[in-house]
């Protein structure tokens, strides 16, 4: 049982599993399913500044808080103890591509050549993770939302700004992919 937990799930079998939580939320307590929103609900419980965004009831937003904390708590546990020892497993032609901008090491969800302290302090590495990071927070501010927000709970409530976020989050995400990321991958 616990091989199993440490592979990665078919798509028939996590995609139906992150789709029920949409009614489950809905059913349970009238809530809406999204992560950015928890920033908002932590800066205001936090900060004493006298910001009007801020200057809302966040405790009635205290389940977001829990949600979030479970995501963080289940990804320490998995990490700790649900490591698979091995290689990830890369398309063949995309290690090639790879491998040609120097990244070779796939011992870890994310190659050791992108993501380490010492590469934060590379013009690759700052522009991939500070910049980047930037960018995503940005991004979910100016649409009203994450990810998971609009593409899961938006869509599965039929709003058209969630249909036209999503469609702009995979645009976006073609373009970087094949576009903006071998430049930076090349610097």
């Amino acid at each position: 049982m616990l091989e199993i937990i440490k592979e990665p799930w078919p798509w028939y079998v996590a995609g139906p599993l992150i789709g029920l939580t949409v009614p489950a939320l809905l059913i349970l307590g009238n809530k809406s399913f999204g992560i950015s929103s928890s920033l908002r609900h932590i800066c205001a419980a936090c900060v004493p500044a006298n910001i009007g965004f801020f200057k809302y009831d966040w405790k009635k937003e205290l389940w977001n808080l829990f949600f979030v904390f479970g995501i963080f708590l289940g990804g320490i546990i998995a990490s700790h103890f649900l490591i698979n020892s091995g290689e990830m497993s890369v398309n063949p032609a995309l290690k090639t591509e790879l491998a040609t901008y120097g990244i070779t090491d796939y011992s870890n969800l994310v190659p050791v050549q992108l993501m380490n302290f010492a590469s934060l302090l590379t013009l690759r590495g700052f522009i991939m993770m500070v910049v980047g990071g930037f960018l995503v927070g940005f991004g979910t501010r100016y649409a009203g939302g994450c990810t998971s927000g609009h593409a899961i709970m938006g869509l599965s409530n039929l709003q058209w700004p969630s249909l036209v976020a999503t469609v702009c989050f995979m645009v976006g995400g073609f373009f970087m992919a094949n576009v903006i990321l071998p430049i930076i991958l090349s610097l």
